[in-house]
């Protein structure tokens, strides 16, 4: 054996082997998924030991963050529309996306003890109940959970009431906080959000045949193996059985 070949050899016996060195995979979610996120990263990581490392906003927000170049692996908007906005911008493309979840869009009011009626078909005691107040909901152009809430409201024949009566906010969080602050009476946001939180109450659940169907579309925008990972791991049943832990619909299946 030559010496060059024993020194390879000697330094590979007592150089321990390297392990994997775990990877970063960001995921830009929408501010409705906060929780559900979080605990399926914690079981990511158990699983890969790679790190899921959220951003949470509108989902307005991030589409145009990461068209001006925010370094997103994995995008989960709460609607079709900025998805289609990332598409429409060459960010990605529409075969690549798949739809992940659904979710329903509730009223909700302050207090564990609220007992305001609010009929289920239509919504009529809503701008009585309210009187002066003011009724919290996300931007209503922007906001996914806002754009659905404006058009159940349409559909019922009362956006024409309640319009100028609104408190809009950039995403759907802050019109929970809203509620659960009691700085507004009442706010429309999505099941899930109301089921998290202990100070408010579910009233009333939005007919789906008033608004159009809540998707959360989901896409990869690289090809890097950690950020395909993820995206697979959306898709099990592991990743099923939390998505409706959280109150969501599983949608996704490879």
């Amino acid at each position: 054996m030559k010496y060059g070949q024993k020194i390879a050899l000697i330094t590979a016996l007592i150089i321990p082997s390297i392990p994997a060195i775990a990877a970063d995979v960001h995921v830009y979610a929408a501010s409705s998924m906060t929780d559900v996120i979080k605990a399926l990263g914690k079981e990511f990581k158990q699983q890969t030991g790679d790190t899921v490392v959220p951003v949470f906003a509108g989902s307005s927000t991030l589409a145009r963050q990461i068209e001006q170049g925010a370094p997103a692996d994995v995008f989960i908007s709460a609607n079709p529309k900025w998805m289609g906005y990332l598409a429409d911008k060459g960010m990605t493309t529409k075969d690549k996306v798949k739809m992940l979840v659904g979710n329903s869009l509730v009223l909700i009011g302050s207090g564990s003890d609220n007992t305001n009626h609010v009929d289920a078909g239509t919504f009529k005691e809503l701008p009585a109940l309210l009187g002066n107040d003011r009724l919290a909901i996300g931007q209503t152009e922007s906001v996914p959970a806002g754009i659905y809430a404006k058009e159940s409201l349409e559909n019922m024949g009362l956006w024409s009431v309640l319009s100028t009566k609104t408190a809009p906010s950039n995403n759907v969080r802050l019109t929970l906080s809203l509620v659960e602050r009691g700085e507004a009476p009442f706010g429309i946001v999505y099941k899930t959000d109301a089921l998290m939180s202990k100070k408010v109450t579910i009233i009333q659940t939005f007919p789906e045949s008033t608004h159009s169907p809540i998707v959360y579309p989901a896409v990869t925008l690289n090809d890097k193996a950690e950020s395909q990972a993820f995206f697979k791991f959306l898709a099990t049943e592991e990743a099923s059985k939390t998505f409706i832990q959280y109150g969501f619909t599983p949608l996704m299946a490879y």
